[in-house]
C-alpha cells in the first residue's frame, strides 16, 4: 500500500519544478557510479549564473533537505545544483570506497559533466563534511563554503562524547533508526528544544520507508566518517567559510562549532541562529536564506 508521504512526493516535485525551474537529472560518472541531481536547464554561455551546490545530510535526500533554499536561490538567479550523495535518492556505486573523499571525488566528476567549472558549496551535517573535503582537495573548483552542523574531522573521542551525551551507542543507532519511535527521537534531537517545528507523525511511516533504504551501505558511510584520534586534523582552507550554528543544536553545540571556527582560521566566520537546532536551515529557512545570500553575494563578487 502506498503511504501518504509517497503519494505526496510527486506533487512536491511538481511544485519544486514550477517554483525553481530545476529538473531531475541523472549523471553517469563511470561504469560503477551514477549520481542523481536536481539541476537547472543548460543556460546560454553568455548568461551563465553563478553555480551553487547544495549538499544534504544523512536523514534525507537532496531536494527534500534543501527545498526552501533551492527555490529561493534559483529565483535569486543562481544556478542551483542539488545532488543526492551516494546511497541516497537515485545515486549509487559498486565501488567499495565509502569515504567522504570518495563522495567529493564523484561529485566533482559529476559537476564537471554538467558543465560546472567553479561553484560555491552549501552543506548540511554529513553534506558539510563532504563540502569541506571537496574544498580541501579541489580548491580550484570551490569558490566558497557555507555549512551548518559541520565537523570537518570527526575523531573517535568527539563521536563517543556526542553519542554518549545523547544516549546512543553510535551515530548509526541515532541516524539509522529501526522503528518509528526511533525516527521520532531522531527528529526531536534534530531540532531545538525551543523550536515549534515538528514533523507530522502521520507522515512517519512513508518517510521511514522511502528515506532509510541502503541501510548497510549508509552504516559504512558513517563508519568512514569517524577517524582515529591520532589521524584527526583540520584542513587548511583558503576559501571563505561560513559556519551556521543553531543555538539549540543538540548534536554539535556552539562550543564545538566555536572550536572548529578557530581551527579553520581567519577565513571562517561563525554565525549563531536563535530558536534553531541542528536543522537550522529547516527551522529558520528565511533567516538561513538571508545568511546564505549575503555569503554567496560577497563570495562571487570577490571572484
Amino acid at each position: 500500500m502506498v503511504s501518504l508521504f509517497e503519494a505526496l512526493l510527486p506533487v512536491f516535485h511538481v511544485v519544486v519544478k514550477l517554483l525553481s525551474g530545476l529538473r531531475p537529472r541523472t549523471v553517469k560518472i563511470d561504469d560503477e557510479t551514477v549520481m542523481s541531481f536536481w539541476a537547472p536547464r543548460t543556460p546560454a554561455p553568455e548568461k551563465k549564473p553563478p553555480p551553487v551546490v547544495l549538499l544534504h545530510g544523512f536523514t534525507g535526500n537532496g531536494i527534500l533537505t534543501w527545498m526552501c533554499q533551492a527555490v529561493s536561490l534559483a529565483r535569486q538567479n543562481y544556478a542551483v545544483y542539488v545532488p543526492d550523495l551516494l546511497f541516497f535518492g537515485g545515486s549509487t556505486t559498486s565501488d567499495p570506497d565509502r569515504s567522504p573523499a570518495f563522495q567529493a571525488r564523484c561529485l566533482v566528476k559529476a559537476l564537471t559533466k554538467l558543465g560546472v567549472e567553479r561553484c560555491s558549496l552549501v552543506g548540511f551535517s554529513y553534506g558539510a563534511v563532504v563540502a569541506l573535503k571537496m574544498a580541501e582537495v579541489y580548491p580550484e573548483m570551490v569558490v566558497s563554503v557555507a555549512v551548518s552542523g559541520p565537523v570537518p574531522a570527526m575523531n573517535e573521542h568527539v563521536a563517543a562524547t556526542i553519542t554518549a551525551r545523547l544516549g546512543f551507542r553510535s551515530f548509526a543507532e541515532l541516524l539509522m533508526p529501526n522503528t518509528l519511535e526511533g525516527l521520532h527521537t531522531m527528529f526531536n534531537i534534530g531540532v531545538s528544544p525551543d523550536s515549534k517545528l515538528s514533523f507530522p507523525k502521520f507522515l512517519y511511516p512513508g518517510y521511514f520507508k522511502v528515506m532509510f533504504d541502503n541501510r548497510e551501505e549508509r552504516c559504512k558511510l558513517l563508519d568512514r566518517l569517524i577517524v582515529s584520534d591520532k589521524d584527526a586534523s583540520y584542513p587548511n582552507l583558503q576559501q571563505k567559510i561560513l559556519l551556521i550554528c543553531g543555538e539549540g543544536d543538540q548534536i554539535f553545540p556552539f562550543d564545538i562549532l566555536k572550536n572548529i571556527k578557530e581551527q579553520l582560521g581567519c577565513n571562517a566566520k561563525l554565525v549563531s541562529l536563535e530558536r534553531a537546532g541542528h536543522m537550522a536551515h529547516f527551522e529558520r529557512p528565511f533567516a538561513s536564506n538571508k545568511l546564505l545570500k549575503e555569503h554567496l553575494a560577497s563570495s562571487f563578487k570577490a571572484e
